[in-house]
């Protein structure tokens, strides 16, 4: 209980907070997550910073402030510079740029137009922030302050409103009235499998028990998913503030946070935005003044796919290799170091405090019956906005692939897209408009999953995407339970016996009945949701599998060993070319006459393809 003489002013803060960020001037906000950092921002933030003075006379300011932000999403144009107060967004920033949008545009108020977004329907340049699609689509709430503030510095947070739910949830120093809020609010895990998080507070709440845990589960390791490393590189104190709320209101003292060793700035910044929360008594003993204390320590993961399921999360923080364990008991009950343990993942947590200040009402206001609230997705492949999103569930997938994604790249035609990663399921045309929250994508045969989304096109062979998937789980697979070890296993011999066109229909009876059997006789998740990608191909585009076993095409080109070269002797001007660049000599003739193309030599690379300057030469 918090005693009103000992009271934490959080007021205080923010306010001292916000002059702070007042005395910066004209704040020019720099994407410095991984993505942009890749990209060279870190130079483009210090060029700034040599440039941080005598920006009159068009911001009226005396000073500018380069900020390092976390991500801000719209990763395919990076490195973004965004200056609010001017209402612009950089795209595709370079050293040399920096000059020219301080002289031209800060100084001189002229926008330096060709680093400007080119909206992809309409080819012209977006001069305000508020009309880039990309980001007007979306409703922000775990994101909210990724690419807004400074991770690095809790002035920033704090001015944000950062703490203000604890700080709300201690004073009224009420749990159960916590638990409730949260059950209310309608909020599921958003780690994949949807389990409403209200009723796994409960539960640990409930548990038995004179120590309890708080565990975040960021070990997030589906392909192209970067959506819970973003909240923790961009915006790391909501995380905090979550899970120090969720251990209030389940009764734990001591936290981890579970986070990929493959993920060095989200675990630098968790590390300084724990040691200035408990500097400034928003982490630690005695938090804000009252009698509840809360550590959180770091664990780094060693990268495993398995290490996402909770119990093998759990063995992997106490010291033991990462494999599921039978359930129950539930961590609920029994879990990290055998005591009652409350997991939920980085964007379940991050929407807590939101759902604290906001009430549960608003958050419920959100999104769909059973789903409520908003979803990240990682929106990756053939569209033309790729990046992170965060839109209301039950949104559907024609409004995020054609508005916020910008529709298909090149003007081809859409095709499909794999959702929720490995785990996942394949969704088609005829999925268009179906809304994406998590009873109407499980009876579509795919599933939320932590959030990826792979556009593909017209040029996408289907079999090879199931074909990826099956050797990512199977390379992932922890190897403990037999129908997940040799099932995975013997399904990927399949995909690559169909890929190679060596396959028979029995071989394709046989990958569907070994689906089956994996994901009924797997011990956990990992097993359970391996098949999908394999089983909705199979439901949606068996006519491809058909065409690679029965044919021996692959409809899209892309399978190699089915693939036919040949050149067009009415086309073929005999310059010789193709031979020349063949790595493997299986192009022949005499100059001026048409080649030829020995078919037993022939690898199939594509080289001659790309180099006839004729277009002779055409693919099967």
């Amino acid at each position: 209980m918090i005693e009103n003489n000992t009271l934490l002013d959080i007021e205080t803060l923010k306010r001292n907070a916000e002059e702070k960020i007042k005395e910066e001037g004209l704040r020019v906000l720099i994407c410095a997550g991984t993505g942009c950092v890749a990209n060279g921002s870190l130079e483009i933030i210090e060029k700034f910073k040599e440039r941080g003075i005598n920006v009159q006379p068009l911001s009226k300011e005396d000073k500018m402030t380069a900020v390092p932000t976390g991500c801000h999403g719209f990763c395919e144009q990076g490195v973004l510079v965004v200056i609010p107060k001017l209402d612009v967004t950089y795209v595709k920033v370079k050293l040399d740029d920096v000059d020219e949008i301080i002289e031209s545009h800060i100084k001189g108020g002229k926008p330096v137009e060709r680093l400007l977004y080119i909206d992809p329907a309409t080819q012209n340049h977006v001069f305000k922030n508020e009309d880039i699609k990309f980001y007007a689509g979306q409703t922000r709430v775990s994101l909210a302050n990724c690419g807004e503030i400074n991770p690095e510095a809790i002035e920033d947070t704090l001015a944000a409103g950062g703490y203000q739910a604890l700080y709300n949830v201690l004073k009224e120093n009420n749990p159960d009235s916590v638990v409730d809020t949260i059950t209310k609010s309608g909020l599921r895990g958003r780690g994949g499998g949807g389990f409403p998080t209200g009723r796994k507070w409960m539960f640990t709440k409930m548990a038995q028990g004179d120590k309890k845990y708080v565990v975040c589960n960021g070990d997030e390791g589906d392909p192209g998913a970067f959506m819970d490393r973003s909240v923790m590189e961009g915006d790391p104190h909501k995380l905090l503030e979550g899970m120090a709320i969720a251990g209030f209101a389940v009764g734990a003292d001591e936290a981890y946070i579970y986070v990929r060793a493959e993920y060095p700035l989200a675990i630098q910044r968790l590390k300084i935005a724990i040691k200035d929360a408990v500097e400034h008594n928003l982490l630690g003993k005695n938090i804000m003044g009252s009698n509840f204390n809360f550590d959180i320590h770091i664990k780094e993961g060693a990268g495993a796919f398995v290490c996402g399921e909770e119990t093998a999360l759990i063995a992997s923080i106490e010291g033991e290799r990462g494999m599921p364990r039978p359930k129950p008991p539930f961590p609920a009950n029994k879990g990290l170091f055998g005591k009652p343990t409350l997991i939920n993942n980085v964007e379940t947590l991050a929407n807590v405090p939101v759902i604290i200040l906001k009430g549960a009402d608003w958050f419920s206001s959100l999104g769909a019956d059973t789903s409520k609230g908003t979803k990240t997705f990682a929106l990756t492949g053939e569209v033309n906005n790729t990046g992170l999103i965060e839109v209301p569930m039950g949104t559907t997938l024609r409004q995020i692939v054609f508005e916020l994604g910008g529709g298909i790249r090149n003007g081809k035609k859409f095709k499909a897209v794999q959702i929720g990663g490995p785990s996942g399921g394949c969704l088609t045309e005829e999925h268009l408009d179906l809304t994406l929250d998590y009873d109407s994508l499980i009876k579509a045969g795919a599933m939320v999953g932590s959030g990826g989304l792979v556009v593909m096109n017209e040029d996408t062979c289907i079999v090879e995407v199931a074909r990826f998937f099956m050797n990512f789980t199977q390379n992932e697979s922890c190897g403990k339970c037999v129908p997940c070890r040799e099932g995975t296993k013997n399904m990927l011999k399949i995909l690559e016996k169909i890929t190679r066109g060596e396959a028979t229909l029995e071989d394709l009876d046989l990958l569907e009945e070994l689906a089956i059997s994996v994901k009924e006789g797997s011990l956990c998740g990992l097993g359970k949701t391996a098949p999908n990608p394999v089983l909705s191909t199979l439901k949606y585009f068996r006519d491809e599998y058909i065409a690679h076993i029965v044919d021996k095409k692959c409809p899209a080109g892309v399978c190699s060993a089915l693939k036919v070269i040949e050149i067009d002797k009415e086309k073929c001007k005999g310059c010789s070319k193709c031979s020349r660049i063949c790595p493997v000599g299986a192009i022949s003739g005499e100059i001026k006459q048409p080649f030829s193309i020995d078919k037993e030599k022939c690898i199939k690379c594509g080289a001659c393809l790309k180099g006839c300057p004729f277009n002779a030469i055409i693919q099967k």
